[in-house]
């Protein structure tokens, strides 16, 4: 960001017509904009088209000499694509987006869904586990989602084989959440394409990424983090040591979600992840009731996320550029390869949230920083 430029002191503008729904996709998938990335561009500048203009400058000022935004005609492609599949694309300030998952930091700007997106107003419970589950963990999940449903709440899962499919199968009629690691009319497994139309019949399909991405591995993090962050709870069933499952609860602690596990036999490794997860505090969860007795109560506190933007922001103060090379040595030389919260960092520098935030954003764009979900950075490898 150029010292010359400083923040919008107006909330940013939601996208309320056609142009404006082209103007924030194309930001957002504009190299190296990330969800966190978008948000702070779009608050700087007060509307996503302010955003687009300015990025090519941040990004010089940041040494990136040749930089593109996303190619008009990629966006207008995907739109066409999404009408086709039948998706409808919400954004984080219409009706239907999640209230919770707007509260998380790195809060997906845009989704494409299909299916029935009232649901996603209703309380959610995300269940998940081992993709190879034994016959008792799919008959569990199937309980708890099932008993969950009947009780008003929605499941939430990532349409995956074993305890995903199993929770999705048990709460299909009250209505079901899939959030898909690729695009939403890419249905990964391809043993689940019935179910896939199922959930959209009576629930619905989302997704952040693209139309038509074929789903990698590196995607199903990122998937993992929308599953805590729309839920009210986290519940494990089966899971590994070592699992996505296990990544999911992580997220859901970052994010403030509750944890909960169904414990499982000592020898059994499918079982090792939940026993863990309990060892360290997680809810131990027999039955549905376990569930609903150890949720928090929903406070209003709920809507905080929005509230910075009815207050009038002064502009960082302006510095030199010695001033932002050494802040930019600073924050180089606090972070490493492994993740460190974005706002231990700014306490460890003792420095104003809104001088360090700038300075974030050209090392992002430099490439020298790496943004991770749940608000943590790290130095790219």
């Amino acid at each position: 960001m150029s010292e010359e430029t400083h923040p919008s002191t107006h909330p940013p503008l939601p996208p309320t017509t056609e142009d404006d729904r082209v103007s924030w996709l194309r930001l957002l998938r504009s190299r190296r904009v990330g969800p966190a990335t978008f948000h702070r561009l779009l608050s700087e500048h007060g509307s996503a088209a302010a955003a687009l203009e300015a990025l090519p400058g941040v990004a010089r000022d940041a040494g990136v000499e040749d930089y593109k935004i996303c190619p008009l005609g990629v966006i207008e492609a995907e739109l066409r694509a999404g009408k086709a599949a039948r998706a409808r694309l919400i954004s984080c300030m219409d009706a239907d987006y999640p209230a919770f998952l707007k509260q998380i930091s790195d809060a997906p700007p845009l989704l494409w869904c299909i299916g029935n997106t009232s649901i996603l107003q209703r309380p959610m419970i995300g269940l998940v586990g081992a993709r190879n589950a034994s016959s008792l963990g799919t008959r569990m999940a199937k309980s708890l989602a099932a008993d969950l449903a009947a009780r008003g709440f929605v499941i939430t899962s990532g349409l995956a084989r074993g305890v995903d499919t199993a929770a999705h199968l048990a709460s299909l009629e009250g209505g079901t959440v899939a959030v898909m690691a690729g695009g939403v009319d890419v249905i990964y497994p391809a043993e689940n394409t019935r179910l896939a139309h199922q959930i959209a019949e009576t629930g619905v399909r989302v997704s952040e990424q693209p139309i038509g991405l074929i789903p990698q591995a590196r995607h199903f993090p990122s998937r993992n983090r929308l599953i805590s962050g729309m839920a009210r709870a986290v519940v494990v069933v089966e899971a590994a040591a070592k699992s996505g499952s296990l990544i999911t609860a992580r997220n859901a602690l970052d994010q403030g979600r509750e944890v909960m596990a169904v414990p499982g036999h000592p020898i059994d490794a499918r079982a090792s992840g939940c026993n863990m997860l309990i060892r360290d505090g997680a809810h131990l969860v027999r039955n549905a009731a376990d569930i609903i007795d150890a949720l928090p109560e929903v406070e209003t506190a709920a809507v905080q996320p929005d509230l910075p933007l009815e207050v009038p922001q002064k502009a960082p103060p302006e510095r030199t550029l010695r001033e932002t090379a050494a802040l930019h040595d600073q924050i180089l030389r606090r972070l490493g390869p492994s993740p460190l919260a974005e706002d231990q960092l700014i306490r460890d520098l003792s420095a104003p949230a809104r001088s360090v935030a700038p300075v974030l954003l050209d090392l992002e764009l430099d490439g020298h920083i790496t943004r991770q979900p749940g608000g943590l950075l790290s130095l790219a490898r």
